[in-house]
């Protein structure tokens, strides 16, 4: 299977409430993440390292963000006059009712884009899982498998998602049962948002689906055609964090502090990921700074104390003032004095000289964009 016939379709929006805080004014794909990029710039990076030449991007109306990110995909080679990057955005009242019911109504909203598509195969995901994948590697054991379906999972704790498939057997690769996972099931192998399949057999799925009042792709094309189509599953066995919580959100930033898995996302030499890329200075330490187990983004200015936290760029961080166990994002100033712990601040966040802010690992402490303290 050649990557340049296979379609990426990408859901914005898709579990945009386990993230509700950040998500209020952004959508899920455009949520940061490692101190220099957004959930989306993975998966777009995956698709296009794997040869895939046109991307559609389906989103809800607040695609702002994620649109002045993106633009027309340039950082990812996808600015084409032929393919290239897609924005899918809601056409009227209906398209967004359909996008919010779930993913059938969202891909009934571009079943003219998928109509006019030339490629065979669709691979169709969400963004609620960062990792760096080989998805040419997915495509050669869908092809050996013969598979109609292949899922991509991973074995670990289930997340807290909607419609999360748990696998309760296979056969060989296939799938021989599975089940709309609960709060309840603990840890076993689940179904990342992720999925590669036959063009014209999605259409037709979808379309049956939606015609009787589906809405969960999990529920009314998944599981309902486990019996009769081939559904096989390829494992990630690498680094691949699931966003189902702030609390997890934090996690697996913090995670990236640890080498071996800063590694597996961002090192390998064949399969870069790639991001919008600003014109900043280097980051700037003072001569009293003292800087421990962090990511710096460029344009940050540091003359205070920064352990084991990630900062975007632009950051400030004045004289005598202590950072620690946080996430700051583009733009974030800790004035002279101030003290935070366990906090994750949005965009353009001030603390005045002096304050203090601290959360626990167990709860950290979110603050709203342009917020000043």
């Amino acid at each position: 299977m050649r990557g340049n016939n296979v379609l990426g379709l990408i859901i914005a929006n898709a579990d945009d409430g386990v993230l509700s805080e950040i998500t209020g004014i952004r959508s899920m794909a455009s949520v940061p993440f490692g101190g220099g990029y957004r959930l989306v710039d993975f998966v777009l990076s995956n698709m296009v390292n794997a040869g895939m030449a046109k991307v559609g991007v389906i989103t809800d109306n607040n695609y702002q963000s994620l649109m002045d990110h993106i633009g027309s995909g340039k950082p990812w080679d996808l600015s084409r006059k032929t393919e290239g990057l897609y924005l899918l955005p809601p056409f009227n009242q209906e398209a967004v009712d359909n996008y919010n019911a779930g993913w059938i109504g969202a891909l009934r909203n571009v079943a003219n884009f998928l109509e006019r598509s030339k490629e065979e195969y669709i691979f169709l995901t969400s963004c609620t899982y960062v990792a760096n994948l080989d998805l040419s590697a997915v495509f050669a054991a869908h092809e050996a498998g013969n598979a109609d379906i292949t899922i991509l999972t991973r074995s670990g704790k289930i997340p807290a998602l909607r419609d999360v498939l748990a696998i309760d057997g296979k056969d060989g690769a296939r799938i021989t049962g599975m089940h709309i996972a609960d709060r309840n099931d603990g840890e076993g192998e689940f179904a990342l948002s992720a999925v590669l399949i036959k063009k014209s057999l999605l259409q037709r799925l979808v379309g049956a689906a939606f015609h009787k009042g589906g809405k969960s792709f999990e529920k009314n094309v998944l599981l309902q055609n486990l019996d009769r189509l081939n559904v096989c599953a390829y494992p990630v066995e690498t680094f691949s964090p699931v966003l189902d919580s702030m609390k997890s959100y934090f996690d697996a930033n913090f995670a990236l502090l640890q080498p071996g898995n800063y590694d597996s996302l961002f090192c390998s030499p064949d399969r870069p990921v790639m991001t919008k890329v600003y014109e900043d200075m280097p980051a700037v330490y003072g001569l009293g700074s003292d800087v421990k187990n962090s990511l710096i983004a460029d344009g940050c200015i540091i003359d205070g104390e920064v352990e084991n936290c990630i900062l975007f760029r632009n950051c400030r961080v004045e004289k005598d003032a202590v950072v620690k166990n946080s996430i700051l994002l583009p733009g974030g100033f800790i004035g002279h004095g101030a003290m935070v712990n366990y906090c994750i601040m949005d965009k353009a966040v001030t603390l005045r000289s002096g304050k203090t802010l601290s959360g626990a690992d167990t709860y950290p402490v979110f603050i709203g964009k342009n917020i000043q303290i």
